[in-house]
Formats: structure tokens, sequence, C-alpha cells
């Protein structure tokens, strides 16, 4: 085994300002960047090195949205290599400029791959890293190392979907004897598929191994498809996932029930440590990740951790952001210890862990307790004898921030805004019901992607069936006839979803189904201008055809996007409709950033960030909600609708000079607020949850099946907010004492069972926590990337 020594390593972690590693806590060399970017960044300039000394050797390097980053610098810099400002770049970042790296001598080897797929589908890694890697960074093909499902064990003439109709492959047959001819021709490729995986691993080590491996780290720790519990001496086999790794996927083929059902070729554990000499790259951004990131530097080698094999390798490495890095201890104590004073903040969140950690109350922590552990030492140095009477602040605060959820404004104007259609109600619809029922309040609501992503194609089959059986109703053609379904027709716009709620409260099918199919209908009409009989029935029938046989996951046809981003605007307009509120309320923005590509674009002032600017100025809001995820956690279009809000919101205020304004900082499914970054804890009782649960359901349709779940939770979204609810009411039952609760003297927080936790900002202090807007695309013909 020989240590390489990286100039590109040694200078970000200077400018990282820690040490690479932190041992015996660490046990696999890290660094710590401050954004997705800057992470791409550094791995492209790593690799580059690396290609640059390394020439005939052999690659692997990941498929997916991580990678995202790491392909714009690549290609930027090569494609780019002579100019000044990348020569400047490369210079001062460790990279030689005189040696650009010849990635055609370079053998490519693809990591892993579903099964079944077909290569020719653009969801296939197949058809990923052609695109990408052999055609973008110009690798041979004739060098390269993939796996073509279409390919592997059949016979000429013959595809995957005559071998796997169903899609699903019965391992079983790797050992028992077939009973029907199609069975035969299973396990025939079956075992052709296993002897491919062993020819795929010998040809790997012919090569040497690997020379250099880049890749991402799955929810459950997985690095290829090596899931966790998977054999450090695993090498390249079939293998099924588990349930996070499937949910993880399931954005990827098309909706769960895809996922659940296709295995995976994947290159083993071993297969990446083969060769000592390996430079072995992990990269992960945002808070979601550290976790799963703890574990991967600072646990002892486990199959419980797949990335702990990584510790055979002295070159490996973890590039990860700030958020990501979060939970590892050395770092996190070096940077508390670097404040010197820590504020209110940083004492709670501490303290808060403290009490988690021990199952104490705040008042019970002791001394002893805070001399235990580092961090909170440092606390109980900084308020040396008033230590009991910071514990009480701490305690104070907290069922404080419970009392003023139970203060309802009064005569404000409400504009919620959120980047999908169930964001708003997943994130604080406990809170809104109580803020609806006080009269003086006004609420408007802003949907500012179109979310045909979460759309299913077999959904969409169901409603376009059930509109056909509608449209042949004598009661529908008279409704054509009296023009019912013009799109500009407000009036009977708001008939349709009184129709369907109106079915929901008689618990009659009939009736909602009808009411959908009246939506449907009325979209078709605007997409595609027209309104006989004839017509409609032939866009049905196309439509039908077209759901029938386009594979899940594929990117759709732009007028596709924009009728299932319709069927979501329809189930967002049913919710408003459950509490009184019409159509006029709910703006739908549509942003254009939001395409469906594999990697989404950054919002611009004038496409994206000028449509939120004119809600606002139609709403004169004094608040305004916005999801306030942090980058690299659940959906990027999350962290980039925060951009573009803060943007809006900007101009607005210097156009009107307006200071009265709050913003509302809300979490959902997808991350969560330490009680220390919330401000307002709201209660959520049996009666908020039970209404919460039967809205979604009923309201949005298509995620009823929680066709794209969390990996956290196997079931509707509904559901998994009710789990973190409570959640954040035990902890805080834990901080607080169960006696606030159940002795309570107000019989609202006795009714508790929940909590949902919200930040309330000043605009200053949303802007200090929000990115600035910026154009990527500018940047990178600049060579500015930061």
């Amino acid at each position: 085994m020989k240590k390489y020594i990286s100039r590109v390593e040694e200078i970000a972690t200077r400018k990282s300002g820690q040490k690479l590693i932190y041992p015996p806590t660490e046990k696999i060399n890290t660094i710590i960047v401050d954004s997705f970017p800057v992470l791409g960044k550094l791995t492209a300039l790593r690799f580059l090195e690396w290609a640059q000394n390394n020439a005939g050797w052999s690659v692997s390097l990941p498929t997916g949205k991580t990678p995202e980053h790491f392909i714009k610098w690549v290609d930027f810099l090569l494609q780019n290599w002579k100019t000044k400002k990348v020569q400047k770049i490369l210079d001062e970042n460790g990279v030689d400029p005189a040696k650009k790296p010849d990635l055609k001598s370079l053998s490519f080897i693809q990591i892993d791959e579903f099964y079944p797929i077909a290569s020719s589908q653009h969801n296939s890694f197949y058809y990923y890293v052609n695109r990408f890697y052999i055609r973008g960074f110009g690798f041979d093909l004739k060098k390269a190392l993939l796996i073509n499902a279409s390919q592997i064990g059949l016979q000429e003439g013959t595809d995957l979907e005559e071998i796997w109709p169903d899609h699903i492959v019965d391992l079983n047959l790797r050992f028992r004897h077939p009973r029907t001819r199609q069975e035969e021709r299973q396990k025939a490729v079956l075992d052709a598929v296993d002897q491919f995986c062993t020819d795929y691993e010998n040809q790997i080590r012919k090569l040497g191994g690997i020379g250099f491996f880049l890749g991402g780290i799955g929810p459950d720790g997985h690095i290829g498809f090596n899931v966790k519990g998977s054999d450090h001496y695993s090498t390249t086999r079939l293998t099924p996932t588990n349930y996070e790794t499937q949910a993880a996927a399931a954005s990827d083929l098309g909706g769960i029930e895809v996922s659940r059902n296709r295995l995976v070729i994947t290159i083993g554990l071993q297969t990446i440590a083969y060769n000592p000499n390996t430079t072995a790259l992990i990269i992960a951004a945002g808070e979601a990740k550290a976790v799963v990131i703890r574990d991967a530097i600072q646990s002892e080698l486990s199959n419980q951790v797949p990335a702990s094999v990584l510790q055979h390798l002295p070159n490996s490495c973890f590039y990860i952001t700030k958020g990501a890095a979060k939970l590892l201890n050395e770092r996190r104590y070096e940077s508390l210890k670097a404040l010197g004073t820590l504020d209110d903040r940083e004492q709670f969140r501490i303290l808060t862990d403290l009490a988690l950690e021990k199952n104490k109350r705040l008042l019970d922590l002791t001394r002893d307790d805070m001399r235990s552990v580092r961090s909170s030492n440092l606390v109980l140095k900084q308020q040396g004898k008033d230590i009991e009477n910071y514990l009480q602040q701490v305690h104070n605060t907290y069922a404080g921030r419970i009392d003023k959820a139970l203060d309802v404004p009064k005569n404000q104007v409400f504009l919620h805004t959120a980047p999908h259609h169930d964001d708003i109600m997943l994130g604080y619809l406990p809170f809104l019901v109580r803020l609806m029922r006080e009269g003086s309040n006004r609420h408007s609501f802003n949907y500012l992607t179109s979310g045909f992503n979460a759309v299913t194609n077999n959904y969409m089959l169901k409603q376009v069936e059930n509109a056909r059986y509608f449209l042949a109703k004598p009661s529908f053609q008279e409704l054509i006839t009296e023009n019912y379904f013009d799109h500009l027709n407000i009036r009977f716009r708001n008939r349709d979803i009184l129709q369907y709620l109106d079915g929901v409260a008689a618990n009659n099918t009939y009736d909602m189904n009808e009411g959908a199919a009246r939506r449907l209908l009325r979209n078709l009409v605007e997409i595609f201008e027209e309104d006989s009989f004839d017509n409609l029935l032939n866009r049905i029938n196309e439509l039908d055809n077209y759901f029938k046989t386009q594979y899940p996951g594929k990117k759709d046809l732009a007028y596709i996007q924009q009728l299932k981003g319709m069927t979501r605007e329809w189930e967002a307009d049913i919710l408003w409709g459950y509490f009184g509120f019409s159509c006029e309320s709910v703006f739908h923005s549509r942003l254009g950033f939001y395409k469906g590509d594999i990697f989404t674009e950054e919002p611009t002032i004038d496409r994206d960030v000028m449509p939120i600017l004119k809600t606002i100025r139609q709403v004169n809001p004094t608040v305004i909600s916005v999801a306030f995820d942090p980058e690299g956690s659940g959906p990027d279009t999350h962290y980039k609708v925060l951009q573009a809000v803060a943007s809006a919101l900007k101009l607005y205020q210097e156009e009107t000079g307006r200071k009265d304004i709050q913003v509302w900082g809300y979490r959902n499914v997808w991350y969560r607020f330490h009680p220390s970054e919330a401000n307002i804890f709201v209660p959520v009782t049996h009666n908020t949850r039970a209404i919460l649960n039967d809205a979604f359901l009923n309201a949005f349709g298509s995620q009823k099946a929680a066709s794209f779940p969390s990996y956290e939770y196997d079931g509707p979204f509904s559901g998994l907010a009710q789990k973190i609810q409570v959640e954040q009411y035990q902890n805080l039952k834990t901080l607080l004492g169960r006696d606030y609760f159940y002795q309570n003297p107000d019989s609202r927080i006795r009714s508790t069972r929940g909590l949902v936790f919200l930040s309330i900002m000043e605009p200053d202090e949303f802007y200090e926590r929000a990115t600035e807007l910026r154009k990527f695309t500018e940047s990178m013909e600049n060579g500015d990337l930061k």
C-alpha cells in the first residue's frame, strides 16, 4: 500500500481550516467544503490530478444527481483548459496546468445497474454513463466495462420483456428446478447474468482493480448498491436491495411499485477495495446525510456500515459539505472551541442534545452530566455558577415557544408558498387550521413548481379511463354544449371542486370521480384548445395509449408534463376547497427551472423570480411562508425555490419599502428543525392530526399510493408527517417533563400529542440564512463557479 500525497487535497484541507483526519475517532480522511457546487469543483480537480499521473489505469464514476457539479466542472475545465481563467483555477488548486490529462487512455468501469432494465431506457445507468462519461468526458468505449442488461444471456431476437414480462426475477430459480418452459428460459438467463457478474469481476481484476473510485452514499449508507449489511468481501453480483434503497430509486424508475421489484447488478465492496492503492472518494452534500456520514467516518469496520471498508485504503477520502459534516464529533468540538463564546442557539442545541442523550428533563441535568460530554462542558465553563439559572432559561424558552403558538395572529395577510403541492399541509397544516379559523386573517397559496414528477403513468391512466367513462354520459355532452369546460371560467372551475368535495362528504366515490373527470376534461380543453366531443375522445384515446406504452421513469413530453402538473394543481385546489377557499386564492406559478431533467436548472430572475414577485405584489402579504430546507436535504427543488422566493421578496421590499413582513420557515418530511433552531412549537392534537390525514388521502389522489415515498417511512407522506410530529412532541416531553403536558392547566396543551416546529424570521435574517440567487450558467461561462 502506498499513500499518495495529493496537492489538491493539501490545498483544500488548508482552506477548510481543519485537519485531514482526527484519529482515533475518525477512521477515514475527510475534507469539508462550503456547498454542493464547491464539492463538485474539488472532486473534479482531484480526479484530473489523479488522471494526470495515472494514464492507462481504470476509473469508476457514479450516476444519479450526486455527481451533477462534478460532471459540470470536469466538462468546463477540460473544454477551457488553455484559457487564462482555467489555467489559474488549476494552478491555484494543485493541478498542473501544463499537462492536460488524456482520458482516452483510461478504462471506464460501470459501478452498477438496475435489473431487468432495457439499456435504451434513459433512466438506465448504462444510458447515463454513455451520455455523461463515455461521450461527455471522452473515455474510449472500446476500453469500457459496461453493464448492458439488454444483452446479457439473451438470444438474438429476444428481449428482456419476453423473459421477464412482469419485471420480477425469481432468484429461487438459482436453486430449484423450473416448472414451466418460461421458467426454463428465465433460469438460463439468470445463470448467464450470474456468470456475467463473475466474468465482470475477473475483468476488473485483470486491470489491476479500480484505480480511481468515486461514489455517493445512500440513505442506508450504501456505496454502489452494496446496501447496509453487505459483506466486505462481496464481489460483482446480482442482488436484491432494501427498502431505503428502493425508496431512493423510486424517482429514477417511475415509482416504488417499480423499484420494489428491481434487482441490481453491482460491483462489490471487495471489488472497490481490491487494489490497495485505489484512490476512493465518497461525496455527500446536505444535512440529511449527516447520520450516515458520521457512521461511515467514525465507526469500526462493520457490515452495517458499507463505507467502513474504505478504511483499508490509505488513499480513500470523504469530500462532504458542512451540513453533511455536522455530526462529526471532533470537528464539531473543534468548531465550538474556535468560537470562544457560544451564543444562545449553540448552547441551547448542546444542552438539548445532552438532555435527550441522558433521557432527562433540562432542569434535572447535573454538573456531572455536563462534564461527561466535552461540548456541554464548554457550556458549563461559560455559565459557571449560573448554569442552573441558564437551564431554567432554556426550559422557559421552550415552554414559551409552545405558548406562542397558542396566541393566534389576527388581521394578517398570509402568502403560503411551496415547492410542491403537498408541502404546506405536511409542513404546518395543524397551525394553518387555527389560522384559518381566525376570520380577520386572509390567506393565499402559491405553488411554485408544477410537480409533474410525482405523478405516475399508472395513476394518469386511471384518470384518463375515468374521464372516458364520464365523457360518454349524456350529462357530460350537455356540459360540452354549455361551454362548461372553458378553462377561463372560474365559476365552473370551482364547481369541479365542489362536486368532488360533495362526494367526499357523502362518501360517494361516483361523485368524486365525476369531479375528477370534469377537471381532467377541462385541462384537456386548455392544453389542446379543443372542446368537441369527438376531438376530446380522440385525445383521451391518445393519452390512454401513451400511458400504457411509456416505460416508467421516462421523461415525458412537454404536454404530458403539463397535464400531470395540472393534476397536481387540481389536488391542491381540492385541499383548500376543504377549508372554503376557491381557485382565486390558489396561484400556480409553474416555474421554468423545473423541467424533469436529471440535473435541475438553477433559477433565473426573469423566468423564475418575476412570477413570484408578481404574486407578492398582488397579495401584499404581511406573512410569507417558505419551505426552509437546507441544501442537499430532500428534493433540490426545495432549496432552489427558497433562493427564488428570497430574491423575489427582496425585490418587493426594495420597491415598496415595506418592513412589516415576517417570513415563516417550515420543514416537512424531508428534514427537521432542531428545537434550538425553531422558535415556535405548534401543538398537534388528535383532531388536527385526523384532519391532516383525511385531507391528504382525499385530496392528493396521486400520492395516496406513496409511489415516491421517503426512505424513512413506507407509506403516504401524511403518515410520515404524523410520525415526525409525534417524535418532536416526545422530545419536548423529555426536555420539559411529562407533567408539563399532562398536568398543564391549558386543555390545548394537555391534548397535545404532536408538535410542528416553525422558524419565524424578519426578512433580513431570512436573507442572511438563504443563499442569494445566482445564475449558475453565467458563473460557468465566466469561470467563476464558487
